[in-house]
């Protein structure tokens, strides 16, 4: 099999999309009347700029992988073994937070996502520097989720 960005991106857009599908039935569990009562930080962002930004993160993810995929002297098999062990925990801090809605776990789980994303940042910068500077985005948004989560279990104890 030619390792091509394009196919790279079949066999990374995929499982991105899964997660970002899974996510957001996860999500809209709690989205709501549950979530609407809890007390959160004045510096939450909107729901719709939450969404925005994921949707830009899964894409990047997804290119970010592609570019690894066709880039790297050979395949990749951490990056992608750390990929899907990411995208696995990415929703199910979703289920987490929003299915069961416990904040509380979400949060002890959310550090360890934030791990396997600089993981992949530190794995694909054996490949492609465009890659790391699609994933760092994502590293950081996830270390400002766990923030947002530390805060909202602190405010709703």
């Amino acid at each position: 099999m030619s390792r091509t960005f394009g196919t790279g991106l079949a066999l990374a857009g995929p499982l991105v999309l899964a997660a970002a599908v899974l996510g957001g039935r996860f999500t809209a569990m709690g989205i709501g009347p549950w979530y609407d009562g809890l007390a959160k930080p004045s510096w939450t962002p909107p729901g719709s700029v939450i969404g925005a930004v994921w949707t830009v993160l899964y894409v990047l993810i997804a290119l970010a992988s592609a570019l690894v995929w066709s880039r790297a002297a050979e395949p990749p098999r951490a990056y992608a073994a750390a990929l899907l062990v990411n995208l696995v925990l990415n929703a199910a801090w979703c289920w987490l937070f929003f299915g069961l809605r416990r904040p509380d776990l979400g949060l002890a789980e959310i550090a360890v996502l934030w791990i396997t994303c600089v993981a992949l940042v530190l794995l694909a910068a054996r490949a492609s520097a465009a890659a790391v500077a699609m994933l760092i985005p994502y590293a950081a948004w996830v270390a400002f989720a766990g923030f947002l989560n530390a805060r909202i279990v602190a405010l709703n104890r």
